[in-house]
């Protein structure tokens, strides 16, 4: 009998079969899209939810306003802090169960460094000339800004141009240039670069003798006097020259525990030359490397073992224009040069642009190699940036310019002032700067002269270089801060901004008040802070708790499963209740999260902070998002198969209760529908088995010819499921009632005067087929709303990160097959609901063809229905959707609400689209109704 009926019926049972199919496959094929998503997505997390360490601990000061309200740390986070936690609270924290390494930095201050830029001007040269000049005219170029340097001279001769390195036991000085020429002795150079008082010195008719405490003219009042920074470089030789530019570097000198930074980040392998720091280096008190005078051996110091980087981690280039001079007679020059008015003369020459020459400042920091480059006699210090809020992100807060005494170095009056601070400092100020003045105590642990409370200038004892681009590398979706080694990663946010830099990122510069500040570039051990920081009066802050930062990596972390977090928590928690004061940052399953920070001048950049927790909050997100979908895609697949079932039952309405009036019983007609469904379930899932291995491979989902067989089990089961209530209702039907059409009640007659008005009759009349129809639909529109709305708070909950960023980009495919499946078996439905209509009312049709109508007019009539229908149940869907959402909670809409509602409206124009594309099918159906025929046999 069953197979039978599905013989005679094949049309209905192939239609069934086909939504069937469509159903399970899809449904199948969707969930291992999801399962797929979300274990690429977790792999992902878990992969990359590890870095450097886990839990950061910094001073209860450390943590800004911005930070404790958008549960971010900064980036740049080690930068503008100088102590905060004490050695003792280290030792402490390092003794507590459960840790595998705790690494303390201690940024002790800014020494002003010194190198030498080299830059061949050979080709600038005059070939037939036995002396002569070139002026270079430097600019610096630096971040967002540009700023003049002071002008830079060359001499280049053909006469013998000697070092003289006799006159220290006379004069204390060396390294002095000597020329000969027409019978007489110069020091060249000399009277341009150190004594520029324009007086005679001395003479003894023939030779010029510098003397050994040069008067220097003009005083510089200003750390940024340009004369006193000009310099001339002399050389003897024939079409070869190169202008040696004096550069300086502020490079950050922190205290670290080598064999813990070691463990922590592989410092060790990170070395170009010398030797790694260990922990048996400490400052040692000796004699000064330096004391060659006539009381050498008398002059001590503390002599502090260090590591300096192998590369400036600042960006600087420079750029001059070469002036060719034109100096008179060559012959004259030497002794112009060599006398004391050669400053005067030098600043007046004239000159012709004959080129320009540039190079990187990192050529001239790879020039330091000895500790005769470090200038330990003060230090500076710098304040955090201070940020404001704004609708479009932070706002970096500018400062006033630094006071001139900032840039003395001990307490000597005006000459005590650097002649050499880097241009940059000029700039714009985001950081306060402040300086820690020297005490010179000429060798000795006490001072009879002004003593600013520091202990004697220590020395530096270079042991190693080292590489920060060796470090161990972590993932950059989810890597904590490192700047203790690397700079933070800014770009420009507008196009305004990316022009400015050149198309180039935003690198630190040399300005110690500047908006970035570079990361530690100098290290050495916990043990030589004292050398630096000891107060022979009362102690500083910085001395009493020097440690800014404990970066702790917890033992047996493995990413963020429930032990791993576990233990970090335990850990966090332990230090919490040692010390509650200081700030306890757990970083494990940390992801960059880019903020938007506006600078001065109208300029926006993008800096990458750190959103913690960012690994937890997305595997929480995923597994509710999973959920929604299976549920939302399991409803609509159920629905649109009862939908179809019942319109399978109401055919056969007539046919059911033949069968009841030839003593069929009710659960005979119930076991009769259920049996043809069950068959046509278990055919449809045969086909969806090949259809769903196929298609999983060229969509390369993970799956297996297993998982494709799911089909079958789901697609019997979504057909018995979907017939219950059909077969239910074909059992309460009346035989008497079955056999004969219904009658609708008579009510009062309305004229219709047009076809839309006659399309609103029809579905007003059979209000049961009509809401039947529309709640597919509605259905679909819903969940569509909804589902979006759910992957709206996913990616609100989860994005915002570089590791959300990348988890929501890969998690939109099942989203979008999701929202495309449920429309399409929602009007599917809704179509199918229409074609049953348009059978049962076959004879009014007719009647309607055999009166005049022409079948343009049925086809409008038929589209009338359709596009009442979409719009009744897509509306209804919208409104159910969005008052869906609301119900979830304020957190899922929070921010979402006018793309949301944009999205129910694309809902609604997309799925009533959809069911006018498919009313084509019925349409042309009309085309073939034979009013004498229908007529006939009703």
């Amino acid at each position: 009998m069953i197979l039978s009926q599905l013989r005679r019926r094949r049309g209905r049972a192939l239609s069934l079969a086909l939504g069937i199919l469509v159903a399970a496959t899809g449904f199948t094929l969707l969930t291992s899209a999801v399962t797929t998503s979300r274990a690429q997505t977790t792999g992902m997390v878990r992969h990359n939810a590890r870095s450097a360490y886990d839990i950061l601990v910094r001073p209860p000061t450390a943590q800004t306003s911005v930070e404790r309200q958008r549960g971010l740390v900064q980036a740049n986070f080690l930068s503008g802090v100088f102590g905060g936690i004490t050695l003792d609270q280290y030792r402490r924290i390092e003794k507590l169960p459960g840790l595998d390494v705790a690494a303390p930095i201690a940024n002790i201050g800014y020494l002003m460094v010194d190198g030498r830029l080299r830059l061949d001007v050979s080709r600038f040269l005059d070939s037939k000339a036995s002396a002569q000049l070139l002026r270079l005219k430097p600019t610096v170029k630096a971040g967002l800004g540009s700023y003049p340097a002071a002008d830079q001279y060359v001499y280049l001769t053909r006469n013998p141009v000697t070092i003289r390195n006799d006159l220290m036991a006379d004069t204390g000085l060396t390294g002095l240039e000597q020329e000969k020429a027409a019978g007489r002795t110069y020091w060249v150079c000399w009277y341009y670069n150190s004594d520029k008082s324009d007086t005679t010195t001395g003479a003894d008719g023939k030779t010029l003798t510098p003397q050994a405490d040069p008067g220097y003219n003009p005083v510089p009042t200003s750390a940024f006097d340009l004369d006193a920074r000009s310099r001339m470089t002399c050389r003897s030789g024939q079409g070869k020259a190169s202008a040696e530019i004096p550069v300086a570097f502020p490079v950050l000198l922190s205290a670290v525990d080598p064999e813990a930074e070691d463990r922590l980040v592989g410092l060790a392998d990170t070395v170009t030359s010398g030797r790694m720091l260990t922990s048996k280096d400490r400052p040692v008190w000796g004699p000064d490397p330096f004391d060659s005078g006539p009381a050498a051996g008398r002059q001590h110091d503390y002599q502090v073992p260090v590591m300096l980087s192998s590369h400036a981690l600042t960006s600087t280039t420079l750029t001059a224009s070469v002036e060719r001079l034109d100096a008179g007679d060559p012959a004259k020059l030497p002794g112009k040069l060599g006398s004391p008015a050669a400053h005067r003369f030098v600043t007046a020459l004239r000159g012709r642009t004959v080129g320009t020459v540039g190079a990187d400042l990192d050529k001239a920091f790879r020039s330091v190699d000895s500790a005769v480059n470090f200038d330990t006699g003060g230090y500076w210090t710098v304040g955090p940036v201070a940020y404001g809020t704004s609708a479009d992100g932070l706002v970096a807060r500018t400062r006033p310019q630094q006071p001139a005494d900032v840039w003395k170095n001990n307490l000597e009056g005006t000459s005590a002032l650097l002649s050499d601070v880097p241009e940059e400092n000029a700039g714009t100020q985001y950081r306060t700067v402040a300086g820690h003045a020297s005490t010179n105590c000429g060798g000795h642990k006490t001072c009879s002269g002004p003593d600013s409370g520091r202990a004697p200038i220590p020395v530096i004892h270079l042991v190693g270089r080292y590489d920060t681009t060796r470090l161990h590398g972590f993932s950059a979706l989810s890597a904590v801060p490192l700047e203790t080694y690397r700079s933070p990663q800014v770009t420009g946010a507008d196009a305004a901004t990316r022009s400015a830099l050149g198309g180039g990122p935003l690198h630190p510069d040399r300005n110690l008040g500047g908006y970035l500040s570079p990361p530690p570039t100098l290290l050495t051990t916990l043990d030589s802070i004292g050398a630096f920081t000891k107060s022979r009066h009362t102690p500083t802050a910085q001395e009493r708790a020097p440690v800014s930062a404990i970066r702790v990596r917890v033992a047996g972390v493995r990413g963020v499963d429930s032990a791993s977090r576990a233990r970090v928590n335990a850990v966090a928690a332990r230090i919490h209740d040692a010390f509650p004061y200081l700030r306890v940052d757990v970083t494990v399953g940390s992801s960059p999260a880019p903020q938007t920070v506006a600078l001065a001048g109208g300029l926006n950049v993008r800096e990458n902070w750190t959103a913690k927790g960012v690994a937890l909050r997305i595997l929480r997100a995923v597994d509710t998002k999973s959920a929604v979908l299976f549920v939302l895609v399991l409803v609509v697949c159920g629905l649109f198969l009862t939908q179809a079932a019942l319109a399978g039952v109401r055919s056969r309405r007539t046919e059911i209760g033949t069968l009841r009036c030839t003593g069929w019983s009710a659960g005979e007609v119930l076991r009769l529908i259920l049996g043809e469904l069950a068959v046509v379930g278990l055919g449809a899932g045969a086909s969806g088995v090949l259809l769903a291995y196929v298609l999983g491979a060229l969509l390369g989902l993970s799956h297996s010819f297993a998982k494709a067989a799911l089909v079958l089990p789901v697609a019997l089961i979504l057909a018995l499921v979907a017939g219950l209530i059909p077969a239910w209702r074909a059992t309460r039907i009346s035989p008497l009632d079955a056999v004969t059409s219904p009658v609708a009640p008579a009510r009062r007659s309305v004229p219709v005067r047009s076809v839309a008005g006659l399309a609103q009759r029809d579905l007003l009349r059979a209000r049961g087929r009509t809401v039947l129809g529309a709640a597919g639909l509605a259905l679909a529109v819903a969940a569509f709303t909804v589902l979006l709305s759910v992957t709206f708070a996913f990616r609100g909950e989860v994005a915002g990160s570089l590791l959300g960023n990348a988890v929501v980009a890969q998690a939109r495919t099942a989203d979008y097959l999701s929202v495309t499946l449920t429309l399409l078996l929602g009007a599917a439905g809704a179509v199918d609901v229409l074609v049953m209509s348009q059978r049962e009312r076959a004879t009014d049709l007719a009647v309607l063809r055999a009166t005049g109508w022409t079948t343009r007019e049925l086809a409008r009539l038929t589209l009338y229905e359709g596009l009442g229908l979409a719009l009744l149940g897509s509306l209804t869907g919208a409104a159910a959707g969005l008052a869906t959402v609301l119900a979830l909670g304020e957190g899922v809409l929070s921010g979402h609400l006018l793309p949301v509602a944009a999205a129910a409206v694309t809902a609604i124009l997309v799925s009533t689209a959809l069911v006018c594309a498919a009313l084509t099918v019925p349409i042309r159906t009309l085309t073939r109704i034979a009013p004498l025929r229908v007529l006939t046999a009703d």
